[in-house]
């Protein structure tokens, strides 16, 4: 699939298919797909594991926000004994699985340092720590979630208490009867997602973001009065527009109407944390894709795989079609002299 070529103190490795950045979900579901077409690749991954935000940055008793059947991966579904909402270990499990399912060919602890275009030969130039590669597509599967933002706030430095952020935190046990500020990012709210799927099958979402939003009403009451701001969108159209996801209340709301947890004014800007937006789709140019950007969650990076595996896989075999008619051709030349 790759051939070698010695370059000083590096090796070249030219990859007869795609580069793959990211062993996350949104690279093993490209890598899958990919191989559905008959299209080799190769996955680099900066840590020494599948999916290490999954399994090095969240929350010890985390689960999937929206049922299975959205959150699975293309061309594998999660097993039939998993519940409706899988924990962190299920869903890393399942991962595993996929990996070793489409027997994909990852390259751990190998960070990419640099990439560039050579519109000489139509080839990327991928340099990482470890080596160099060459392929004639570039797909970034670094996620939305790769790095941590942490806005910088006046007065932080004199604060003089403990700062982290999210991708830190594991279980509220180390702050037990102590006092903590929570600066949110996404939208509060409680999933509504039960009731979503079945009108969907007969309504458009902006008249099913309608529904939702009266029934959150009626099973909520009005929460403004608790501080808590409700958007003037609904949960779906929120998501697709602005990339905010409604989350699961799990007893939060409670507290706050008995004060045990108390909402501070609102503190970023309408735009929340400043992000740069990514490249309109999935495709870009000289054979440049990007999965998992789509703000749409899972669901959103699994239909960005499918696209670019197929994107790819007709270049590719067409490629290799006229590849082996050369090489044919070549051969009787050679035996007629």
């Amino acid at each position: 699939m790759a051939h070698l070529a010695d370059h000083g103190k590096r090796r070249c490795r030219w990859v007869n298919g795609p580069l793959v950045v990211g062993a996350g979900p949104s690279g093993l579901a490209v890598g899958a797909c990919l191989k559905e077409h008959g299209v080799p690749s190769v996955i680099l991954e900066r840590s020494n594991c599948i999916a290490s935000l999954w399994q090095s940055r969240v929350y010890d008793r985390l689960k999937l926000h929206l049922p299975k059947q959205f959150c699975q991966l293309p061309k594998l579904p999660f097993p039939e004994d998993f519940p409706e909402y899988p924990s962190k270990n299920q869903f890393v499990d399942y991962l595993e699985s996929y990996a070793a399912h489409f027997q994909l060919n990852k390259r751990f602890d190998e960070t990419v340092v640099s990439a560039k275009h050579d519109n000489t030969c139509g080839m990327w130039r991928v340099r990482t720590c470890v080596g160099r590669h060459g392929s004639r597509w570039l797909v970034v599967a670094t996620g939305e979630n790769a790095e941590c933002v942490v806005p910088e706030m006046e007065g932080s430095e004199e604060f003089g208490r403990q700062v982290m952020h999210t991708s830190d935190y594991r279980s509220g046990e180390a702050y037990r009867g102590r006092q903590v500020h929570v600066l949110p990012r996404e939208t509060f709210g409680r999933s509504t997602f039960e009731l979503a799927v079945s009108l969907m099958k007969w309504l458009p979402v902006k008249l099913v973001d309608k529904v939702l939003l009266i029934s959150s009403w009626m099973i909520l009451g009005n929460i403004e009065k608790y501080g808590l701001r409700r958007p003037s969108l609904g949960p779906l159209e929120l998501k697709n527009t602005q990339g905010k996801t409604p989350v699961l209340d799990i007893g939060a709301l409670q507290k706050i109407k008995t004060g045990e947890i108390k909402v501070g004014t609102e503190f970023f800007n309408k735009d929340g944390f400043p992000r740069q937006a990514f490249p309109d789709g999935w495709k870009g140019g000289s054979g440049l894709y990007a999965v998992g950007f789509t703000r749409r969650g899972l669901s959103g990076a699994s239909m960005d795989a499918v696209k670019i595996a197929e994107d790819i896989g007709r270049v590719w075999k067409e490629e290799t079609r006229q590849a082996k008619r050369i090489t044919a051709c070549h051969r009787r030349c050679t035996s007629q002299n």
